[in-house]
């Protein structure tokens, strides 16, 4: 249920109205923006809302019960304030929307019609198209732990208590050459064995892609450097010189938690949970049945 001011509902009921939508955005970092369809910028509670950036949305569509109430919103990358490339990064995902109905004339007169989260961001050569997922969608999130064969820790958290940041599992390397924008030749790197850094995380310290990172797919050794590969390209260009920081990868198995990184009393999974196989299986004369463990 909306609640309406007494100005905003006399307005409403005057026939003829001076009505646009306002779009208010909050990234991850606490970073704060404001759009609007009108022709002319807006105010209130503290934030502008820029005119003519471009942005348009489906129709308000909401539903009873815990369905999750979807909508896209649509946007041309004409704002000084929407870069392509923190699009690319993941700089917006998960980012914070309001979406309000206001009197251009009278900001004050206002209603909040949605409040939701981006989702899927899909981008064009002049322009992006953003699902906004309902407030109901966190439900769909799963909550607790689940009994799997992997680790569900992320390497380096709190659960994990590998030292991200130790010599041994953070490598300091400088682009040497590119190709495809997602694999570089770099110095530095010639301490680690190859496959280390692989599954782990590559974070640009300099150049164009500054703070931005990605996956790593694989990691080889030549005799011109270490070769990374990621998983895609990044959003601006690499150029020769950029330096980059990456962390050692874990492939969540209980045999890597032990042999890479000395850690299995905080392996986060269960290795000897029985399996289809075990379950299905049968006693043979041809095999050792003691009762011993399985490893």
């Amino acid at each position: 249920m909306k609640f309406l001011s007494s100005e905003l509902a006399a307005h409403l009921a005057g026939g003829a109205t001076t009505l646009c939508n306002c779009w208010k955005l909050t990234r991850g970092d606490g970073r704060v923006m404001g759009f609007t369809d009108h022709d002319g910028d807006l105010a209130f509670g503290g934030v502008t809302y820029e005119a003519a950036a471009g942005f348009t949305a489906s129709a308000i569509e909401s539903s009873a019960g815990l369905a999750v109430d979807n909508l896209d919103l649509a946007g041309a990358l004409d704002s000084e304030r929407l870069d392509e490339g923190d699009l690319a990064a993941g700089i917006y995902d998960d980012a914070s929307v309001e979406i309000w109905r206001v009197n251009w004339q009278a900001p004050e007169q206002r209603v909040l019609m949605r409040k939701g989260n981006l989702g899927q961001v899909s981008r064009g050569a002049t322009g992006f198209t953003a699902e906004l997922r309902g407030l109901a969608h966190r439900l769909n999130q799963p909550v607790g732990r689940l009994f799997q064969y992997g680790c569900d820790a992320d390497l380096g958290d709190e659960r994990c208590g590998v030292a991200l940041a130790s010599v041994e599992m953070r490598g300091e390397g400088v682009v040497l050459s590119i190709e495809e924008n997602r694999i570089v030749t770099a110095s530095g790197l010639g301490a680690f064995d190859e496959g280390w850094f692989e599954r782990g995380r590559l974070v640009f310290t300099s150049g164009g892609n500054t703070g931005a990172g990605c996956e790593v797919k694989l990691h080889s050794l030549t005799v011109d450097g270490a070769v990374i590969e990621l998983w895609q390209a990044m959003a601006r260009e690499i150029a020769p010189g950029d330096a980059f920081a990456v962390t050692a990868g874990c492939d969540k198995q209980f045999v890597t938690c032990r042999a890479k990184f000395g850690n299995e009393t905080n392996f986060r999974g269960f290795p000897h949970m029985p399996g289809n196989d075990y379950v299905i299986s049968y006693a043979s004369s041809g095999d050792v049945n003691d009762g011993g463990s399985r490893n």
